[in-house]
């Protein structure tokens, strides 16, 4: 069977049949293995790059600045800097061959983090504004309200130790530039598209074994206080080998790539352009257009609001679970030891929901499983909120205390909200597509990316820039639950409305949609981005 296999797929590019737990499991045949795995290792080397970063990033701005900071920093660094990326990125690959433009791509990373822990942190205070940072200090202490001192100070802090916060941009930029432009970009270039619905499954799962890697990687050498000699500065050696580790990944990524095109890419077994299906231009809407679009149509309207809900709740939550963190961790080592405990965590719950997702969506229906996400975010997050706002009345009640209680209540809401997420909400979102006509898929998917997109990520950063300015996190729990609620309750509407058109949808296409549903449920399962590069 495997060489009848092979030889049809060579002659016709017809995906070869698998049979029994092999289909589910390994539907890769021998010859394929010189193709797949180095792909599977980059996509590891990847995520394990950025959960390193990503925890990292927290630990330094959070310590440093505290939680408040990170919606400026997110909305006035990461936004701006990503335009820019993809404007040079656009410039550059009009220039640059394909290979030229990868290594050009990844270099400013490599350099960056390579130099961060060896370099730039041992000399923070160097290249700190010192004596602007204390002119703006008591400019704020002077001359504004009293109230708003608290998060224009942390601000202060962020510029008095700027190369945190390049760091913490260029740690956003790896997950949603590199990832996505680096490595899919050289995926959907080489991958048949009979080979992209077996390969693409494997890249997510076993890509995400990289969380629980790189977790054990943060906690052994975040874990080292105890250990180096005294007066010793435990967390910068702690940055030189996580830093050392970014840049092992880095240059192992350059060289399975390079690998790659000396010998898949010169494999006609593995590689052909004349296998792979025509590529079609990505459509692109701008802002205004993108808005009109989705305003005339109520059933891409609710795909959109599923989207901004989302986005701007767990945004919300979030940079609140950070500011307890902060609270509890005022040490860097500390603190990275327990996000790494997180990470590791959270990659053994994704892969544990996103095997069973298909399964809830087969079994329980859209509506059950596309409702999940928000009422898991609903429910965990009410009860982190209504924790945090009466820990002063459990004090003494358990033998942990209450802000450490609280701590573990936001890690819990965050997995299970995440992992809820990739294994629910992204399926059941890719597949509100399918009944509808080509127009309105191409369209609406490139409105929804562009309105959802731009909006979910910095929306939420929108609100609590406006709250942080009358007060502290502490201080405007409600008013945060409050917003909280009404972003799911419109997210919530969204999907039940959503529900009814997408039902009337599939009745309008008749039972070949419904064939098509069927396989696809798994398929955007295991096609949606890994969680680590969220």
């Amino acid at each position: 069977m495997g060489n009848a296999g092979n030889s049809k797929m060579n002659s016709n590019g017809v995906e070869p049949e698998f049979a029994g737990l092999r289909k589910i499991f390994w539907p890769i045949h021998h010859h394929e293995l010189k193709k797949f795995l180095p792909m599977v290792l980059m996509m590891f080397c990847f995520l394990f790059n950025y959960t390193i970063m990503r925890d990292t990033k927290d630990t330094l701005i959070v310590t440093a600045a505290g939680a408040e900071a990170l919606p400026f920093l997110k909305f006035w660094g990461t936004l701006p800097t990503s335009i820019l990326f993809v404007l040079v990125y656009a410039k550059l690959s009009n220039i640059l061959k394909p290979e030229a433009l990868f290594y050009a791509v990844i270099a400013p990373f490599l350099l960056f983090f390579s130099t961060f822990g060896f370099l730039i942190y041992p000399n923070i205070e160097l290249i700190s504004p010192t004596e602007t940072a204390n002119m703006l200090e008591a400019f704020v202490n002077s001359s504004l309200p009293v109230r708003m001192h608290d998060t224009m100070l942390r601000l202060v802090e962020v510029f008095r130790v700027w190369p945190y916060a390049l760091f913490y941009i260029l740690s956003e930029l790896w997950g949603s530039m590199g990832i996505s432009l680096l490595f899919w970009q050289f995926a959907n270039q080489i991958t048949r598209s009979a080979e992209a619905k077996r390969f693409y499954s494997g890249f997510g799962q076993l890509g995400n074994l990289a969380l629980v890697a790189s977790g054990l990687t943060i906690i052994y050498f975040s874990n080292i206080r105890s250990s180096v000699p005294a007066g010793v500065d435990a967390w910068g050696q702690t940055l030189h080998w996580l830093m050392g580790a970014i840049t092992v990944g880095c240059v192992i990524i350059i060289l399975t790539y390079r690998w790659m095109n000396s010998n898949v890419l010169t494999d006609p077994r593995l590689y052909n352009p004349a296998d792979r299906a025509p590529k079609k231009s990505k459509l692109k809407l701008g802002l205004k257009e993108s808005f009109l679009l989705l305003s005339r149509s109520k059933y891409l309207g609710c795909i959109t609001l599923m989207v901004l809900g989302y986005g701007i709740s767990i945004n919300l939550i979030e940079v609140v679970w950070k500011a307890q963190l902060g609270a509890q961790f005022t040490n860097e080592n500390d603190y990275n030891t327990f996000m790494g405990y997180f990470s590791m965590t959270t990659g053994f719950a994704t892969l544990f929901l996103v095997t069973i997702g298909s399964n809830v969506i087969r079994r329980l229906g859209w509506l059950v499983a596309a409702l999940s996400t928000p009422v898991m975010i609903l429910i965990t997050g009410a009860i982190f909120f209504a924790f945090i706002m009466y820990k002063n009345d459990f004090e003494g009640v358990f033998v942990y205390t209450p802000l450490w209680i609280a701590v573990l209540v936001g890690a819990s809401q965050n997995i299970l909200s995440k992992a809820t997420k990739y294994a629910l909400f992204d399926p059941t979102k890719e597949m509100a597509y399918i009944p509808l006509d080509q127009e309105s898929k191409v369209k609406g998917k490139a409105a929804i990316d562009v309105v959802g997109g731009r909006l979910g990520k910095s929306g939420g950063g929108v609100i609590l820039q406006i709250v942080l300015m009358f007060g502290a996190i502490a201080d405007n729990l409600p008013v945060l639950l409050f917003f909280v609620g009404v972003v799911i309750a419109a997210w919530i509407f969204s999907v039940t409305s959503l529900s009814k058109l997408y039902q009337a949808k599939l009745q309008e296409a008749g039972e070949e949609a419904e064939a098509i549903l069927a396989g696809t449920a798994t398929s955007s399962v295991s096609d949606a981005k890994p969680i680590g590069a969220t």
